[in-house]
Formats: structure tokens, sequence, C-alpha cells
């Protein structure tokens, strides 16, 4: 009886040593489970960095250009609801008025600009556009149209307009003569008709 209870003894022993045994393991197994310190990986998932980059794009909303091949973009491009500089891709041709609306800031200052060109890598002017339209309206501060041809009559009716290296087939009309006064051709830009102060 003695034998009998000393190896119910051992036997038991062996189960209780290979239990401890196959949990070591598995505490092992589930360590490296526990490594799944994959979730301090997941700590730059929360790389919301691109939300910080988002808040730059956001505050750069006010200079960013609208870049335009289709007149309902352009439509857009120069409402009050559109941008500070609007660069068209090829030549436009509109059957009603255009109407250049909105006030917008580039650099903190006000600004609107119509670009009729392309360009290249070193700024080179590559290709000029044509814009043609029964008339421009101009309504925002500072604008100007600048490298290429805008065939129309364009009537100012907001302070600091500027002609910039480009033309303007038809007549320049100011709402103002201090608006006229204060406006200069530049870098070769002409107008083909007449400049005056004239009441719409």
């Amino acid at each position: 009886m003695k034998k009998a209870a000393a190896g119910m003894g051992l036997v038991l022993g062996f189960a209780i040593l290979a239990g401890c045994g196959s949990n070591a393991d598995t505490a092992k197994t589930d360590t490296p489970a526990a490594t799944e310190t994959p979730a301090k990986t997941e700590t730059p998932a929360a790389t919301e960095t691109p939300a910080k980059t988002e808040t730059p794009a956001a505050t750069d909303a006010q200079t960013t250009a609208s870049i335009v091949n289709d007149n309902d973009a352009f439509l857009n491009a120069i409402s009050a609801k559109g941008t500070w500089i609007i660069a068209v891709l090829n030549d436009m041709t509109f059957k009603q008025d255009l109407v250049l609306d909105g006030q917008f800031t580039h650099k903190d200052a006000p600004a609107r600009k119509i670009a009729l060109y392309a360009q290249d890598e070193n700024r080179k002017v590559t290709a000029r556009y044509t814009l043609t339209a029964p008339k421009l309206t101009v309504t925002s501060e500072n604008a100007r149209i600048q490298g290429g041809t805008f065939k129309g009559d364009v009537y100012v009716k907001a302070n600091g307009f500027q002609l910039v290296d480009g033309t303007i087939e038809g007549n320049l009309y100011f709402s103002t003569q201090e608006q006229m006064d204060a406006f200069k051709l530049e870098d070769g830009a002409k107008v083909t008709g007449e400049t005056a102060v004239k009441a719409e």
C-alpha cells in the first residue's frame, strides 16, 4: 500500500510539474502576444501629423490658385467664392459679361489676379492665352490681368487695378479719376482702345 501511495505521489508530482511547465510555456507564448507593442506603433498611427499638415493647407486656402480650363470653372474662380489667382490653361470665350468679384488677400494684402499665361519652373512664360467676353467688370481691390490678352471692354470699380505684360483689346474704363490716375501699364502692357473715366 505504501508503494502504491508513493507511486501515486510521484505521478501527481509529475502532473503538477508538467502543468507548471505548460503554463510557463503558454506564459512565454503569451508574452510575445503581450509584445504586441505594435500598439506602440499605433501611436505613430496617431500620426495625426496629416491633421497637422491639413492645418497649413487650410490657412493656405486664401492663397491657392484656381487652375481652370473650362468656362464653368472659370466663372466659379472669378466669383466672390473663388480664389485670389485664376490661372487659365487655354483660350476661353464667353458670350455673357464677366465680373471679377470679392475681396481676397495674398501675403496679407488685398490682391486678385487673372493669369492668362503658362510658365516653366524658372518662371519663363511658355504660352499666352486669350480671354474673350463682351465686358469684364472688376470689383476686387488690387486686381490685375497678366500675361495674355483680354478681348472686350474692362470696367474698373475698385482701387489698384493693373495690366501687366498683357493686352486689353478694347476699352478700359475707370469709375473715378483717382483710379485712372493711379493706373500704370507695366512690362509692355497695352490697351488698344481708349482709357477713360466712365460711369456705368
